[in-house]
């Protein structure tokens, strides 16, 4: 074992060619990263969310959305303190490999590649089902669209950083317009009785019409109001001042999609056609302005521009998995093929592509034998599953820096401190259980459990022999050592 290697990890000499080959290009400020934020997660508010009526009813999804919203401002709270002192595009990955040693950084960095690997997926379903709405095309066409979106945003990404940023900025605004637009139309037309109209089960009630059990059901959906919001720090080596910005831009994005979250949830339940209705439909926003502006071209109109709000995000989760892949595979945790950078444009093309690859070979596999459970929402379970993994990883480690390293720079301190991150692990424990009980999307969690596994040992059995020195990694050496004798592995 050399001089830099941890305890059953072996790291392989490479020469400076290999970094050059692998670089990045800094180009975002605060408000980029809040557009990037804010942007990945906007498309929870055009499709997604609303599953979770059908398995909780309106107050079930409530109670879940304010649980559930708990959890992402204890979390987000020690990114914002993680983040600034960690600037590493490994982002979470780098949060666990500082602290647990590389197997507690390749855990924490495959669950949150499943998340930004198959949130795409999710998201462009939602895609094609506007589209197909808009457009009247059958379901079958519904891989044609998916297809037609990955290649168009896989390719903006490549073109390079500024253009995903100057997109990002100005789709975002646009989403968030889209929104306000039905915001204000719905606001006049809420009552109770489309709030409350899901048919209770025997011995329920109106307001919890699934009982207790359908607000841990309904869990994984008002996850998708904040879903990624976590992956702002993936832009560590693209932000101008990630120790100044990164704070804010996280903040920031979840103060704007705390708002929406809540607004949306009423608004689009609590108008006709109801929340039975938004519950059952591959795009809820659609429903909407056809009850705001009437049936016909108006209406098309407007949820051909609510597509913006999908677009958005897909294109900002495009970035987070390229991002996550490149910086676990310049490591060597994943195959280093993967993130090699384009020789002009400075962007992980190869990364992009691949994760593409994957998502879109998830969604077809979801759509031909999903034996009739939307596609999307055995898709949301599925990046739920790898989300809560890293969700649980990342307050891990936020504890473990404030015990085991309380002196390094802090550029910003969470407010919520330890406690903070507790009752967020708890919660998303608690999520990741409850996202084995229902029936109809267990089978898509238990496939991504068999992907998670093989992840696992493909690092046990080969990676971990063969990994490279990059940034993150010999930043943890360094402060492993500066924090006494501890064993590594």
């Amino acid at each position: 074992m050399g001089e830099h290697e941890p305890a059953g990890v072996r790291y392989e000499a490479v020469d400076q060619d290999y970094f050059d080959k692998r670089g990045l290009r800094r180009y975002a400020g605060v408000w980029s990263l809040w557009a990037l934020g804010v942007g990945a997660v906007i498309s929870g508010d055009f499709f997604g969310w609303n599953f979770g009526l059908a398995v909780g009813g309106f107050g079930g999804l409530l109670v879940a959305t304010v649980i559930i919203t708990v959890m992402y401002a204890g979390l987000c709270a020690c990114i914002a303190e993680m983040s600034p002192a960690l600037p590493h595009t490994g982002g979470a990955y780098s949060f666990g490999r500082s602290t647990m040693g590389p197997w507690g950084g390749f855990v924490t960095g495959l669950g949150e590649n499943m998340e930004y690997v198959i949130t795409p997926a999710v998201i462009v379903v939602g895609i094609g089902g506007y589209l197909g709405a808009v457009f009247e095309t059958p379901d079958a066409f519904a891989p044609v669209w998916w297809f037609v979106a990955y290649v168009l945003f896989v390719g903006l990404n490549i073109v390079g950083v500024e253009m995903t940023f100057r997109f990002t900025v100005f789709i975002t605004f646009v989403a968030l317009a889209i929104l306000a637009v039905f915001f204000v139309g719905a606001i006049p037309l809420f009552e109770w009785e489309h709030a409350l109209n899901v048919p209770p089960d025997p011995g329920q009630s109106q307001w919890l019409p699934k009982g207790w059990l359908g607000v841990a059901h309904a869990l994984p959906f008002a996850i998708w109001f904040f879903l990624a919001i976590e992956e702002l720090p993936l832009a560590a080596e693209e932000a101008h001042d990630p120790k100044r910005d990164m704070p804010r831009g996280i903040l920031l994005g979840l103060l704007t999609l705390i708002i929406t979250a809540f607004a949306t949830l009423f608004l689009n339940a609590g108008i006709a056609p109801g929340a039975a209705a938004v519950g059952a439909s591959e795009e809820p926003l659609f429903l909407a302005f056809g009850t705001i502006f009437g049936e016909g071209l108006g209406s098309k109109a407007l949820a051909l521009f609510a597509v913006a709000g999908l677009i958005a995000s897909f294109h900002g989760i495009i970035y987070a998995y390229g991002r996550n892949i490149y910086s676990l595979s310049r490591a060597g945790y994943f195959p280093r093929w993967l993130s090699v950078t384009h020789a002009t444009r400075k962007t992980p093309h190869v990364a992009l592509i691949g994760g593409a690859a994957l998502g879109y070979a998830a969604a077809l596999v979801i759509h031909y034998a999903g034996g009739g459970s939307s596609v999307g929402a055995v898709l949301i379970n599925m990046a739920v599953f790898g989300a809560m993994i890293s969700y649980v990883m990342q307050c891990v480690a936020f504890v473990i820096l404030r015990r085991k390293h309380p002196h390094i720079e802090r550029p910003f301190k969470s407010p919520l401190g330890v406690a903070g991150a507790v009752v967020a692990l708890i919660i998303a424990l608690g999520t990741l259980a409850f996202l084995f009980l229902n029936d109809d999307y267990r089978p898509g969690v238990i496939g991504a459990a068999i992907w998670y596994a093989a992840g696992l040992l493909w690092f046990g059995l080969y990676a971990r022999k063969r990994m490279v020195l990059a940034p993150e990694e010999q930043f943890a050496i360094d402060a492993m050592r500066s924090a006494g004798p501890q064993k590594e592995g």
